[in-house]
């Protein structure tokens, strides 16, 4: 994937949906449990070394799945390769809860299946459509169509 460097920066330090100090251990053989910052902007997730003030990496959450490894840790892996997981250790279940529910709601095909849902919910309350006042109304990427179950 291509990207500018310095925009990532710059979206690094924007405010975070989440932040927090998690274990964080990458995908590589042999990798160890660290303390990384965890900062979660938008649909990426940064990670910091904690005495630091630009990000070590980041995650786009774009086909990904978040797995709960056990009750206070969970798991991200993208589609094109499983195998590949960057494993995160939280304070309790209910961070690790959070945190998984947070990074669901991340992406961007949540962000439009929500979208897609509550047009539909407000179209059947008020009868027009709300998105036709921003002329996107019959843009193929707001219809219920391309929804994959």
């Amino acid at each position: 994937m291509r990207y500018n460097e310095k925009e990532l920066q710059a979206l690094s330090r924007q405010p975070a949906e989440m932040a927090a100090e998690l274990g964080m251990r990458g995908p590589k053989k042999g990798s160890v449990v660290k303390r990384r910052l965890v900062k979660l902007v938008v649909n990426f997730l940064f990670y910091f070394r904690t005495d630091e003030a630009e990000p070590v990496g980041a995650l786009l959450l774009e086909h990904c799945r978040i797995t709960q490894e056990e009750p206070s840790g969970f798991s991200i892996s993208f589609l094109e390769d499983p195998e590949r997981k960057y494993h995160f250790e939280c304070c309790s279940e209910e961070q690790c809860q959070e945190w998984m529910g947070a990074l669901r709601r991340a992406s961007y095909e949540f962000m439009r299946r929500s979208l897609i849902f509550y047009r539909n919910e407000l179209q059947k309350m008020t009868g027009k459509d709300p998105l036709e006042q921003f002329g996107i109304s019959g843009e193929a990427r707001f219809q219920l169509s391309g929804l994959k179950a």
